[in-house]
């Protein structure tokens, strides 16, 4: 039986946080050659960017100036925690740092474009689902030329949650037991998928960012697999519809 397999992007089919820890290094390696002579750490002053980032997606969503506002509101938070004169130069410096994350190059993750092919050719219906600006999103699509897979069905949003998911499982007529939502965030792809009763496959992935980590105290209706690489998905999937007794094409 055909299911209808929704995939997350960021962290799922493409690498995106790495890119996030390696700003934020060059971030925090800025911040400490300004700060550190006023006994400011660099811990201290990677955890306080993560308690304003986290703050800002909560209240903006995945809207992609939330990032290099967080290098503003940490440096300016610290400036007055020190009472060191403020510079606008190096505000729009770390400005600039912030926004440079998003023209960094696309990199697939590994057996991307085997694992989308598989499910594909096994007669399963792709979709993509993915938070963040539109137009950054589209670039990486686009980049990675995922058409291929998705063609229309693809739903970018600046608020990844439940009734997120809600809308788009309500507007498309989607059969919820053969629907699955596959993905590395607890919080934004396996928790929304739960609540709307269909099947999740939570990615998990290595240096996961502190926004997704929360715990799955939500109750299947369906399945709920845990896996660790892309390549994991359809054997799981197939193995999970051969126990219910479903059977799919190979």
């Amino acid at each position: 039986m055909s299911q209808k397999i929704m995939f997350d992007l960021d962290d799922t089919l493409v690498y995106c946080n790495k890119y996030f820890h390696f700003i934020l290094d060059q971030f925090a390696d800025e911040m400490a050659t300004w700060y550190g002579p006023a006994g400011i750490s660099r811990s201290e002053i990677a955890s306080k960017q993560t308690e304003i980032d986290i703050a800002g997606v909560q209240i903006l969503g995945f809207k992609s100036e939330h990032f290099p506002q967080s290098f503003i509101d940490t440096y300016r938070h610290f400036q007055n925690l020190t009472g060191r004169t403020p510079s606008s130069l190096e505000e729009d410096k770390l400005w600039k740092l912030g926004n440079s994350v998003y023209e960094l190059e696309v990199e697939p993750y590994p057996n991307m474009e085997e694992t989308l092919e598989t499910l594909a050719n096994s007669g399963h219906e792709l979709h993509l689902y993915t938070g963040g600006d539109t137009l950054i999103q589209h670039r990486k699509i686009e980049s990675m030329n995922l058409e291929r897979y998705f063609q229309k069905r693809i739903y970018v949003r600046q608020h990844k949650n439940t009734e997120a998911l809600e809308q788009i499982l309500t507007d498309g007529g989607f059969d919820r037991t053969s629907t699955w939502m596959i993905g590395n965030s607890v919080r934004t792809d396996v928790l929304p998928a739960l609540h709307c009763g269909i099947n999740a496959v939570y990615l998990k992935q290595e240096a996961e960012w502190t926004y997704n980590v929360i715990p799955i105290d939500a109750k299947p209706s369906g399945a709920l697999l845990t896996l660790t690489a892309l390549p994991q998905v359809p054997p799981a999937i197939h193995e999970y519809l051969n126990e219910i007794g479903i059977a799919v094409s190979r």
